[in-house]
């Protein structure tokens, strides 16, 4: 058997959770190694999700700018796109450029990082395997390392359903990403957040969009007010919205993609350049050695977790997408804090109340704790306050009127319970809900904050006003 090298704080995987992770220990005066298989730090948001789909979805804006301004009395001749120069400057300028961020940030505070994969043999050692087809395993096989703590943040991947296996032009998000040229006939199988954003990014693009539903709506998670803003926006576009329907099987050429699917029991294809599959992920928790240690999963392979992410095994801990909540890089982030906190012996825990969710669709949909029906499901007394942005001025000059703010609050003492946000900035205007959810504020505290004008944040403190029965613009 190779030495084992002792390590003070292994961290697995350099995603949202493990690189800060990795950061918040260092800087508590921990000794930090971080493995990742990939050649890239930052993990699947930074180099294959979140941060480069905003940048797809911010080049189809201006593409639509450019061709429909008319209202401001501006016309162009014709605005016209050169997608691989676009996928140059997503990749180089955004994508690179955040990742090496991430290594200069790991190198300043003095972070190991090993390339490889991590296999668990025991609770306090682990082996880095090369990256590759996993070799059979024995005791001489890989770098060995003992450590004092583990941090486990190894992420997810994308579930792959029957008849639609990833390859060729039956794709993952990370295909969708990477296109090399604009599809003019593009399907999406799953209307959940990614499936929504890059349609719509495609849609402005200049693609004809079919998305493919298997409920009875897409973005299931938002209330039904909020996603018909959406579906409106769509819809104008000429996305076809097809809900209720069973992804049943795909034959592909070198040209082409045909998808079948089912509704109420009838059979119908379509034929597109690319089919993308976003159906969900799956926690990567299945080939990291976890039966050799004391922790323990659950039910939907997810690590299960105390409040400082301290699993059943004393010293190992699980962030992000393999612990419980939501799958999203800022829950990761908060988590990665908390347990870097907690091998320090700090108080942290994760005791937020709600974690905010953001949909870059058109328009952006947020929200934040709880819904009236959710808040009603938990036998509490509520009511709700909507202001609609048709009424803010800024949001008006924009032409970008659609949507609304609304709050869920307490009968009795107004205090904020959820926040939901459907309309222009509304992925940054739920940062301010979020402190309200989670500061358990009161909706006068929000009426009480002067809010500048003109500006997209003044819905939220007009909802407040007609929350107090007070209301001035409308």
């Amino acid at each position: 058997m190779a030495d084992a090298e002792k390590k003070e704080t292994v961290i697995i995987g350099a995603g949202p959770g493990g690189y800060v992770a990795a950061i918040r220990a260092s800087e508590l005066g921990q000794k930090v190694t971080l493995i990742e298989k990939s050649d890239t730090l930052g993990g699947v948001c930074l180099n294959v999700g979140c941060v480069p789909s905003k940048a797809l979805i911010a080049a189809g804006h201006r593409l639509q700018e450019a061709n429909n301004s008319d209202e401001y009395g501006v016309t162009s001749k014709g605005a016209t796109i050169d997608f691989s120069k676009t996928q140059d400057w997503k990749q180089h300028d955004v994508v690179d450029r955040m990742t090496n961020g991430v290594s200069m940030l790991l190198k300043k505070h003095k972070v190991e990082v090993i390339q490889g994969e991590a296999v668990l043999d025991s609770d306090t050692r682990l082996r880095v395997m090369p990256v590759g087809p996993r070799q059979f395993m024995d005791n001489n096989n890989g770098q060995v390392l003992d450590f004092d703590n583990l941090i486990i943040a190894s992420g997810s991947h994308p579930i792959e359903i029957p008849g639609f296996k990833f390859d060729g032009r039956v794709i993952d998000s990370t295909g969708g990403l990477n296109l090399p040229e604009i599809p003019k006939e593009f399907v999406v199988i799953g209307g959940g957040y990614v499936g929504t954003e890059l349609a719509g990014a495609y849609a402005n693009l200049g693609s004809h969009v079919t998305i493919i539903e298997g409920t009875d709506s897409i973005l299931a998670g938002f209330t039904k007010d909020m996603v018909a803003v959406v579906l409106k926006q769509l819809k104008a576009k000429g996305v076809d919205v097809i809900t209720g329907a069973k992804a049943k099987s795909s034959t592909q050429d070198d040209k082409s993609v045909t998808v079948t699917y089912e509704v109420d029991g009838k059979e119908s294809t379509v034929t597109a350049d690319y089919c993308m599959v976003t159906v969900g992920r799956r926690p990567n928790t299945d080939e990291l050695g976890l039966e050799y240690t004391k922790v323990e999963l659950d039910d939907h392979g997810l690590v299960k977790t105390d409040a400082q992410g301290r699993t059943a095994s004393e010293h190992i801990f699980a962030i992000g997408d393999i612990a419980s909540g939501p799958a999203l890089a800022h829950k990761a982030f908060f988590q990665g804090k908390v347990a870097a906190g907690a091998i320090s012996g700090k108080n942290t825990a994760n005791d937020y109340i709600g974690v905010p969710a953001v949909c870059f669709a058109d328009p952006e949909l947020a929200v934040v704790g709880l819904t009236e029906a959710q808040a009603k499901d938990q036998g509490l007394d509520v009511k709700t306050a909507k202001f609609p942005f048709a009424g803010n001025a800024r949001a008006v000059s924009l032409y970008e009127a659609d949507g609304f703010v609304r709050l869920i609050f307490t009968k009795d003492e107004g205090t904020v319970l959820g926040g939901e946000v459907v309309g222009p900035g509304a992925s940054d205007l739920i940062a301010e809900l979020s402190l309200a959810v989670n500061g358990r504020m009161n909706v006068e505290d929000i009426a009480l904050t002067i809010h500048p004008h003109p500006t997209l944040s003044e819905p939220v403190q007009e909802a407040a006003d007609i929350a107090l029965g007070f209301p001035t613009h409308i």
